[in-house]
C-alpha cells in the first residue's frame, strides 16, 4: 500500500507523524474493502510524488486504526483530512480529484 512517498499512519504513530510534523500533513482515511478508496489511491501517490518537498501524505486504514478514525469522527470513506501544526485544517469527503486536493493543498503551502 505505501510507496515511498505515501506513508502509513496508524494509531500507534498517527501523533509522532501527524500531529507533530513540521509541515502539512495530507491523511487519507480509507478502507481496502472501499472501491472510491482504492480508485482515490493513485491520485494520492501522484500528488505524494508531486508534492513531497511541502507536504507530507499518508493513508491510515480506518479498519485496522479505529482508534484514530473515531477520534476525528470518520464516518465515511474516503475521507482526506489535512493538518498543520497538529490541527486539521481542511476536510475532503468522497471521491475527489487531483485539483481539489492540490488546490486545497496549495492555500495551506502558500500560508506556511
Amino acid at each position: 500500500m505505501a510507496t515511498e512517498n505515501v506513508l502509513e499512519f496508524t494509531d500507534q504513530n498517527f501523533g509522532d507523524e501527524v500531529e507533530a510534523a513540521d509541515k502539512p500533513v495530507l491523511v487519507d482515511f480509507w478502507a481496502e474493502w472501499c472501491m472510491p478508496c482504492r480508485m482515490l489511491t493513485p491520485t494520492i501517490e501522484e500528488i505524494a510524488d508531486e508534492m513531497s518537498d511541502k507536504v507530507k501524505v499518508g493513508k491510515l486504514d480506518t479498519d485496522a486504526n479505529r482508534d484514530t478514525a473515531m477520534k476525528f469522527g470518520i464516518s465515511a470513506i474516503p475521507t482526506i483530512i489535512i493538518f498543520q501544526g497538529g490541527e486539521e485544517k481542511k476536510r475532503l469527503l468522497g471521491l475527489k480529484s487531483k485539483d481539489d486536493i492540490v488546490g486545497a493543498l496549495t492555500e495551506l503551502t502558500q500560508t506556511a
